[in-house]
């Protein structure tokens, strides 16, 4: 079983990148960072959907300091954009291995498709999509969507729509994928791998200050999120650290009730 670290009220895997990659046969896996840490706050259904994935990874070097903070430290952050080209790197040879890319905007999956297979020097990935905008509202284009990655022969769906759309597609639809063994919420990572958009400099990742460049890149569409919201982080931290942190109800479910009910829930992965 995997060591879980709880972060307000999220149990984040305690491992290592290459633990996960040893270990990664079936599930789904989900990467929080700040911005899911305050949604989960508010978004009941978020707090359900998470309770279904396997593993739930570091993708932030703030989560990685606040679990310090809090002594119980994690491992290792891994990044969705760190951890999917080590994925396809570490199933290089492994024809059961067989990615999907859905996410990005017009043309942007297919290019990182493109890319990908050229770097490993196969088709390891088999098929890519970019959903129009409000795609999950839209119920046909769900169900194309769903056709079009059965009738692919893909393995494994990585999406990257963005949290908490990602997680609650994968959550909805993951029973009508019955080929697909790993589930994997990336985020930005197909524009990263199209090289649609570039990522933020090492350095300033390895210090925590990702964030500000990706807030200098997308200054209207983020600025709300660093500046207001997660700041907010930062006390529910405190809050946690000196023991008066509150945890949310979940539908109306108190934290003694979620945990039962997360225990006996028929919501689980299919693998």
């Amino acid at each position: 079983m995997t060591e879980e670290v709880k972060i307000l009220n999220l149990s984040i895997s305690n491992l290592s990148r290459q633990e996960l990659l040893n270990q990664l046969k079936l599930g789904i896996v989900f990467t929080p960072n700040v911005d899911h840490l305050i949604k989960l706050q508010n978004d009941p259904e978020f707090l359900k959907v998470y309770a279904v994935a396997h593993y739930k990874i570091c993708d932030s070097t703030i989560l990685l300091l606040a679990s310090k903070f809090l002594g119980c430290p994690i491992k290792e952050k891994i990044s969705g954009s760190d951890f999917f080209p080590a994925f396809y790197e570490y199933h290089k040879k492994n024809r059961d291995v067989k990615i999907f890319l859905l996410g990005a905007s017009a043309g942007v999956a297919s290019k990182a498709q493109s890319n990908i297979n050229q770097r490993i020097g196969r088709q390891i990935v088999v098929g890519s999509y970019s959903p129009s905008f409000g795609f999950e509202r839209n119920e046909v284009e769900c169900q194309e969507i769903v056709d079009i990655i059965n009738r692919s022969g893909a393995t494994v769906l990585a999406v990257g729509v963005g949290a908490p759309k990602q997680e609650k597609w994968i959550c909805k639809y993951k029973d009508q994928l019955p080929n697909i063994k790993i589930f994997l919420a990336i985020g930005a990572t197909i524009d990263f791998e199209a090289g649609h958009k570039r990522r933020a400099p090492k350095w300033m990742s390895e210090v925590g200050f990702e964030w500000l460049y990706r807030l200098i890149s997308e200054p209207r569409r983020l600025w709300k999120r660093y500046l207001v919201d997660d700041i907010y982080f930062f006390w529910l931290i405190l809050q946690q650290r000196f023991n008066f942190y509150k945890f949310p109800t979940v539908l109306g479910l108190e934290k003694d009730q979620y945990k039962s009910s997360k225990q006996t829930s028929n919501i689980s992965a299919k693998v």
